[in-house]
């Protein structure tokens, strides 16, 4: 492996990022210390055929400074340039969560609808789960069909933060006693 992902850790309010860039566009932008963070760190080395090497880059920096801006509320939409590294179904469940707008939610079930397999639930969760880049990738903004929260790898508490800061709740998306 020759190249490499330049990548930087992210403090904010709602918990540590750790953020990647390669060939100028971002791969990366997820949770610090989430439970599959060797597995999606290896997934993304073997994917890209690169290793990480903390080092800044323009990337990283308009991404905090995007990030910075939707936790302030100023920004709704992100504007990067994407680098999705998974299977060929996980790009494509990816790319379905890119298009549910801010301040609305999906159910999985629904996702699975729109991916064109409404039995594929379980695999649409699964490639939920495997996102790489989370919030701008906007996997908090799947619930359940009842509308509870189900899994966020930043954590339940962190994926209510995100869903009230976007004023998802007058969906009628249920929030459980904090």
């Amino acid at each position: 492996m020759d190249g490499h992902i330049s990548t930087g850790f992210f403090k904010t309010g709602y918990g540590e990022l750790i953020i990647g860039s390669f060939e100028n566009q971002l791969c990366l932008c997820d949770w610090r210390y989430r439970k599959m963070r060797s597995s999606i760190d290896q997934c993304m080395e073997t994917g890209l055929q690169a290793r990480y090497k903390e080092s800044e880059s323009e990337i990283i920096i308009e991404t905090k400074r995007q990030l910075a801006a939707y936790f302030a509320g100023d920004l709704k939409l992100f504007n990067l340039p994407l680098l999705l590294v998974g299977s060929d179904f996980q790009k494509k469940i990816w790319k379905l969560l890119l298009e549910i707008p801010f301040g609305k939610t999906e159910s999985y079930a629904g996702l699975s609808e729109k991916h064109g397999d409404v039995k594929a639930i379980r695999a649409v969760a699964s490639a939920n789960g495997a996102n790489a880049i989370s919030i701008i990738v906007p996997c908090h903004r799947i619930i359940g069909s009842d509308g509870s929260l189900c899994g966020y790898a930043g954590g339940l508490q962190t994926k209510r933060r995100f869903l009230r800061l976007e004023n998802a709740f007058a969906q009628g998306v249920l929030f459980p006693q904090d």
